[in-house]
């Protein structure tokens, strides 16, 4: 059975992952200083990040229409027994909703919502890919799909609030205070929605330490498979310190570092990294 494994652009997985497992991303839009992008075609978070320094407000991101995933199913099944395509939590997007819509009248298009968003969403991305590569039946990988997402543990920590608050998500006292008290937040994701879980205190050093210790440290049921570290526009020093406490802390197989996407840079900004994997079935 040929299986086409396909995603929205919010998956921020490198473009060897995709290039090597054949997956297909489709763009959100991007609109920006009164213009329209697609994710990671024509825009970046570098040019995210240069409109905002000077003095442009936020980017909004915009979900793929239905038109548009019954365009990409309806070609990708032509060529395939099987499409199964992961979207963005339906909670912050309304690409899953979309991707439901356009899959109704047709036979063999599998869609998953991943609850999750970024690398999270990434990892399911992999898991599909790897999955039908073994083999596997499409609906079986379906399934498998949305018995994983529970147990994928999705973070991120911000060294930085000025996007949160440009965007209404805190307020500008808060921002004051964190910023005196060198407060850095981590959010996480549970069932599909975001929401802080705690806040480290120190240099952004000292805090990831301590955030990815937090994560995976004196833990057992972890699928030691892979971990992401996903960052927007941090500096390497940062990334290294979360690698080697990754490696202090536990044996994974492999460890991928991406760059976030448009979507998440626009909401979090830079300063952020994330360390995202998958628990084992208890």
């Amino acid at each position: 059975m040929r299986i086409k494994i396909t995603s929205d652009s919010t998956c921020d997985l490198s473009p060897q992952q995709l290039s090597a497992h054949h997956i297909s991303t489709l763009p959100l839009s991007v609109a920006m200083g009164g213009k329209n992008y697609h994710d990671g075609v024509d825009i970046t978070p570098t040019d995210i990040y240069a409109h905002v320094a000077q003095g442009g407000d936020l980017p909004v991101t915009a979900a793929i229409n239905v038109a548009q995933y019954q365009e990409a199913f309806a070609a990708y099944r032509q060529e395939y027994d099987a499409v199964i395509h992961i979207n963005i939590s339906a909670d912050f997007s309304s690409c899953h909703q979309n991707a439901c819509l356009a899959a109704e009248a047709m036979d063999q298009v599998y869609v998953v919502d991943s609850r999750n968003l970024s690398t999270g969403h990434g990892l399911l991305v992999l898991k599909a890919a790897e999955l039908a590569e073994s083999g596997m039946d499409a609906a079986d990988i379906a399934e498998t799909l949305r018995e994983t997402t529970a147990r994928v543990d999705a973070s991120f920590i911000m060294d930085r609030l000025d996007y949160m608050k440009k965007g209404g998500r805190c307020s500008s006292v808060a921002v004051l205070g964190a910023n005196l008290l060198k407060l850095k937040p981590c959010i996480e994701v549970k069932d599909g929605k975001m929401g802080v879980c705690k806040k480290y205190r120190g240099s952004y050093e000292k805090c990831v330490r301590e955030y990815v210790a937090d994560r995976i440290g004196n833990q057992d049921n972890l699928d030691l498979t892979r971990i992401f570290i996903t960052h927007s526009g941090v500096d390497e020093a940062y990334i290294k310190a979360a690698q080697d406490t990754i490696r202090e802390l536990q044996a994974f197989r492999e460890i991928c570092i991406t760059t976030a996407g448009c979507t998440v840079s626009s909401h979090c900004g830079p300063g952020t990294l994330g360390v995202l994997f998958i628990r084992n079935e208890t």
